[in-house]
C-alpha cells in the first residue's frame, strides 16, 4: 500500500508468503496438533536443578538463604541461560548432546529469529523448513508450533512470568523462546506435558544452554500443574475482557477495537458471542486465497488446475487448502496470484463502481505497493481497454508492482501519494482532469490480517493509530482530488478501528464536500454486513480478513453520510 506501510502495516496480502505444505493444521490454537504428542526427543526432561525442584518458581540457593554469594549467582545464571563463574561450560566437558527434534528446531529457529531480528514468520519458515527437509505433517506440525506461538505470546509470556516467579525481560533471549514453544504445547495443544518438558530440556541443551535445563525443566512443569483455563484465570487479574482476549491470543486493547468495531457496548463485550467469534476466527490460520486475473483464466478453470474449491464472495477467488502455492504453474506463468478474498473484492469494488461520466479508461492505485490490487486492476484495465497508473512511494516496492503488473497496461510511478501532482509522469493526468477510478488502499494498523501474521499482534500500539490516521485523511484527500468530475474514489483499509475507517471516511467526505455511495450495492453478492454504506469484512462473517471498503464520489455538493444509500 503506497509504501506507507512500515510495520504498522501488516498487509491483507500475508498469505503470499505461506511456507510449503503449511496449511495442513487449521484447527484454532493448534488443537489439531495431536501430531506431536508422540514426539518425545531423548533428553532428560527430569532435571534436578532448583527451578525442578521448586515447581519453577526463582531457584533458591543451596544453602537456603537468598543472595548467598556464589551459589546464588549460579542458580540466577541457570534462569538467564548462563554459565556460572569458574564452572566448565558444555563445550567444556566430553558428552553426547542428545539430538533435538528437528520439527521443533524449526519452530524455535523461526522464533528466534521473529523476537532477536525482528522477522516476519511468514517469510522465514519456508526456508526453514525446505533446509531441514521438513514436508507433509511434519511441516504442517512445526507450522503450527510456530504460527500458534507467536499468536499466544501475550498469553504465555503472562503465565511464564507466573510460573518462574520473575518478569520475561528477566529470562535471557533464547531461554525464552525455548519455554514460549514448550508452554504453547502444554496449554494450546494435545502434546502431553511429558513431552513438552522433555523436548523443551533437549532443545535447551542443543544450543548449549545446559546451565538451563534445569530452570525449564521447573517452570514448564509448573505449568503442567494445572488445567489451562485456570493459568488464563491468574494473569487475567478477574477482567472478563483480558481473559478472553488471552484466550483467543489478543492484546487487550485490539479486543476492545473488535468490540467498538462490532457496535458492542463495552461494558458487555466480554460477554458477547460474535465477540468470541470474532476473535476465534482471527486466532485460525486461514487456508491461502487466490486471484485468478481477469481476462486469463477463471475461477473453476483456477480451481481445476490447483485442486481449490471456488471462493464465496469474489468471482475470482479460489481457495487452497494446502500445498505451496509458489508450486503451482498458473502462479508462475501470471495467470493467478496469492490474494486475499476480501483485497479482491477491494479491487473489485474499483471496478464496478459506478460513474457519473463517461470512463475514459484512466485509472490510478494511489497507494499500489506490493501490488496485489494493481494487478488485478491493471488485468481489467486490460479488457477493458483501459490503462493504470500505480504509485509508490518506496522503490523497491515499486519493484514489486513492477514485476506484479508486468505485461499489464500499467505504468508504475515512484512518488508520494499524498501529492500526485508533483509526480513525473502523473501530473499531466491530474492536470487534465484527473482520473476515472481512484483507488486508495491506505496503510493501516493491519489488524483485520493478523491471521496471516501472527507476531503482528504483538508489535503493534495504541499509540501507531493517530499518525496513520492523519496519513489515511491525506492520501483520501488526496484521492479525491486527483478522482474526475463523475468519478469514483475507493477507500479501503485492511483494519476494521473505526477511527481508520469510517471516522476517516465521514471526516474527509463532509471537508471535501463528496457524497458516500453505498458499497452494498456495488457488492450484492456479499451478505451478513453491517446497515451502513460501507463493507466491513469479518473472518467470522465471512472468511476474508476484516477489509472495510467505502466509496465516494468526489466534490457533489455535499455528503450526509448517515442518509448515504
Amino acid at each position: 500500500m503506497g509504501g506507507f506501510r512500515s510495520r504498522s502495516r501488516s498487509g491483507g496480502n500475508g498469505d503470499a508468503a505461506a511456507g510449503a505444505g503449511t496449511n495442513g493444521t487449521n484447527g484454532a490454537n493448534g488443537r489439531n496438533g495431536a501430531h506431536g504428542a508422540d514426539r518425545a526427543g531423548t533428553g532428560s526432561g527430569t532435571g534436578s536443578g532448583a527451578a525442578g525442584r521448586s515447581g519453577g518458581r526463582r531457584p533458591a540457593p543451596a544453602s537456603g538463604r537468598r543472595g548467598s554469594g556464589r551459589d546464588d549467582r549460579d542458580n540466577r545464571d541457570r534462569g538467564r541461560g548462563r554459565a556460572p563463574r569458574g564452572r566448565r561450560t558444555g563445550d567444556d566437558r566430553a558428552r553426547d548432546v542428545p539430538a533435538a527434534d528437528p520439527v521443533r528446531e524449526v519452530a524455535l529457529d523461526v522464533l528466534r529469529q521473529v523476537s532477536a531480528e525482528d522477522a516476519y514468520a511468514n517469510l522465514v519458515l519456508p526456508g526453514a523448513l525446505r533446509r531441514r527437509g521438513l514436508d507433509g505433517r511434519d511441516a504442517a506440525f512445526a507450522t503450527e508450533l510456530t504460527y500458534g506461538t507467536l499468536r499466544a505470546l501475550g498469553l504465555l509470556d503472562a503465565v511464564i512470568a507466573e510460573a518462574a516467579g520473575r518478569p520475561v525481560s528477566g529470562i535471557d533471549a533464547p531461554v525464552l523462546d525455548v519455554l514460549r514453544l514448550g508452554a504453547y504445547q502444554i496449554l494450546r495443544t494435545r502434546v502431553s506435558g511429558y513431552a513438552a518438558v522433555d523436548t523443551s530440556v533437549t532443545l535447551a541443551r542443543s544450543l548449549g544452554l545446559d546451565r538451563a535445563t534445569g530452570f525449564v525443566n521447573g517452570v514448564l512443569r509448573t505449568l503442567t500443574r494445572r488445567d489451562p483455563e485456570e493459568w488464563v484465570a491468574t494473569v487475567a487479574g478477574g477482567s472478563d475482557l483480558a481473559a478472553l482476549a488471552l484466550r483467543t491470543s489478543h492484546p487487550v486493547w485490539i479486543a476492545e477495537v473488535f468490540a467498538r468495531a462490532l457496535g458492542l457496548p463495552p461494558e458487555s463485550a466480554a460477554g458477547s458471542d460474535e465477540l468470541r467469534r470474532a476473535l476465534e476466527a482471527d486466532d485460525t490460520r486461514p487456508v491461502v486465497h487466490l486471484a485468478a486475473r481477469p481476462g486469463q483464466i477463471t475461477a473453476e478453470e483456477l480451481a481445476l488446475v490447483t485442486g481449490g474449491e471456488v471462493g464465496r464472495w469474489s468471482p475470482y477467488a479460489v481457495y487452497l487448502d494446502e500445498g505451496d502455492p509458489g508450486d503451482l504453474d498458473a502462479l508462475r506463468e501470471g495467470l493467478a496470484g496469492v490474494q486475499d478474498e476480501g483485497s479482491q473484492l477491494i479491487a473489485l469494488a474499483t471496478v464496478r463502481a459506478p460513474l457519473d461520466r463517461e470512463d475514459a479508461g484512466r485509472w490510478l492505485d494511489l497507494c499500489a505497493g506490493p501490488g496485489g490490487k494493481s494487478a488485478f486492476l491493471g488485468a481489467w484495465a486490460q479488457t477493458e481497454g483501459a490503462v493504470l497508473d500505480a504509485v509508490e512511494v518506496v522503490p523497491h516496492r515499486a519493484e514489486l508492482v513492477e514485476k506484479a503488473t508486468r505485461g499489464l497496461p500499467v505504468t508504475v510511478h515512484v512518488g508520494d501519494g499524498r501529492h500526485p501532482g508533483r509526480i513525473p509522469g502523473l501530473a499531466a493526468a491530474v492536470d487534465a482532469g484527473g482520473h476515472d477510478r481512484v483507488l486508495v488502499d491506505a496503510p493501516c494498523t493491519g489488524l483485520g490480517a493478523l491471521r496471516r501474521r501472527p507476531e503482528a499482534r504483538w508489535r503493534k500500539s495504541p499509540s501507531d493509530v493517530p499518525d496513520l490516521v492523519r496519513l489515511q485523511r491525506d492520501l483520501l484527500r488526496a484521492g479525491l482530488r486527483a478522482t474526475a468530475p463523475g468519478g469514483v474514489t475507493v477507500y479501503s483499509t485492511c483494519s476494521p478501528h473505526p477511527e481508520e475507517t469510517v471516522d476517516v471516511v465521514r471526516e474527509v467526505a463532509e471537508r471535501e464536500g463528496a457524497t458516500v455511495l453505498d458499497a452494498r450495492r456495488i457488492l450484492p453478492e456479499v451478505t451478513d454486513l453491517d446497515d451502513a454504506p460501507w463493507v466491513q469484512l469479518w473472518p467470522h462473517r465471512h472468511g476474508t480478513d476484516a477489509m472495510f471498503i467505502a466509496v465516494l464520489r468526489p466534490g457533489s455538493g455535499g455528503c450526509d453520510v448517515a442518509d448515504a444509500r
